[in-house]
């Protein structure tokens, strides 16, 4: 198992990598090129510079007697394009040429050695909270999901102006200030799209870009909706076990696999973290390793610690499937609460993805598998 730490680059990231190496355990840098949006080229040239920071040393580092470095394989993501997902030329961009410019984007990461490539098939938005800096009973604050406020809403902007005022200046992946504008025309061009006819869209997708992750020998890995199910009548299609087997199914290539958010897949009630780990266990390439607390009949959560019985995921089932299974994937904390100086405004990060709470959960998921590995 290879532990990794996301990191949003140098100028857009509160967290250097200088902060990252120091925290045991941690080999690989999750990235991506966030000034891209959705439908670009990655251009080899880019793409070469970021990893080049990752996996290098600056002469400052060697000075001070740093030897400790990172690979750069798992990239989080290159995002879909809408005329994918609905099947219609939308902002100007045709099916045809997102999907060309995605096959040529998952060839250059290939040359350039990157194992695996992480993506979500969610529509319109990404990842979804209506507080992304809730009071939380300790002090700290972090990440939370209003059932009651969501089920109220006839306009999602409203959601779309809290996450992005509580981004800051920093960037938020899947929500794209420049994209959501155009929100009026994916409204519109979703309606009449159903569960059977996204599986449709999402199946043209696989066949036209596995051979060349095939060929590449680049893992796709498909990021479950978060929250796990549907959002203002647009189908979301990656939400249960069922769902994900049928994603699977779609095309049978094992290069066609997960990134398997626990957290995310567990904000849907009933869904069972551990048995999903040990049932798609050969198509798993990556996965997040978090927690959540459910705090009422409706579904409102908040993000916890990544300790067990801090919330309602059994991460300690999970690493310890992932351990009894040899588990050769990549692994990854995520959506960690902001603590101590991270709730003043001077050191605020961007939400979920501050660094003192997933340098903890780092420290406790491999307490947990270390636990399981090495004491058989």
């Amino acid at each position: 198992m290879h532990m990794g730490f996301r990191w949003y680059g140098e100028g857009n990231d509160t967290i250097s990598l200088d902060d990252i190496r120091q925290i045991p355990g941690v080999e690989t840098i999750v990235w991506s090129l966030h000034h891209k949006q959705a439908g670009e080229l990655w251009e080899p040239e880019e793409i070469e510079a970021e990893m080049k920071k990752i996996t290098g040393l600056s002469e400052d580092d060697r000075k001070r007697g740093v030897t400790k470095t990172f690979n750069a394989d798992v990239v989080e993501s290159v995002n879909v394009h809408e005329s994918i997902k609905t099947g219609k030329t939308m902002l100007g961009m045709s099916r045809d040429e997102a999907l060309d410019n995605y096959i040529k984007t998952v060839e250059n990461l290939g040359k350039a050695g990157v194992k695996v490539v992480t993506y979500n098939f969610m529509p319109v938005f990404d990842w979804l909270r209506t507080d992304m800096f809730h009071p939380s009973p300790d002090g700290s604050t972090a990440l939370y999901y209003d059932a009651h406020k969501v089920a109220e809403l006839t306009d999602p902007q409203a959601l779309i102006d809290e996450t992005l005022n509580g981004a800051g200046n920093l960037t938020m992946p899947g929500w794209e200030p420049e994209r959501l504008a155009h929100l009026g025309e994916f409204i519109e061009a979703y309606k009449g799209i159903d569960h059977e006819k996204y599986y449709e869209n999402y199946k043209v997708f696989l066949d036209a870009v596995i051979p060349t992750c095939e060929k590449y020998d680049v893992k796709l890995a498909v990021h479950p909706d978060d929250p796990a199910f549907d959002l203002f009548g647009w189908p979301r299609v990656v939400s249960s076990k069922e769902g994900i087997q049928r994603v699977l199914d779609l095309n049978p290539s094992p290069y066609n696999g997960l990134c398997l958010c626990l957290g995310s897949f567990s904000s849907r009630r009933g869904n069972d973290p551990v048995d999903a780990v040990k049932t798609f266990m050969d198509r798993i390439h990556f996965s997040h390793v978090r927690n959540i607390k459910f705090l009422d009949e409706a579904g409102s959560f908040s993000e916890v610690g990544h300790r067990a019985s801090e919330g309602d995921v059994d991460t300690v089932g999970i690493m310890k499937a992932y351990a009894e299974a040899d588990f050769q994937g990549y692994i990854r904390p995520d959506h960690g609460r902001h603590l101590w100086s991270e709730n003043t405004e001077a050191g605020r990060p961007r939400p979920g993805y501050g660094l003192y709470d997933r340098a903890l959960g780092i420290q406790y998921l491999l307490g947990v598998w270390d636990s399981f590995k090495y004491n058989k």
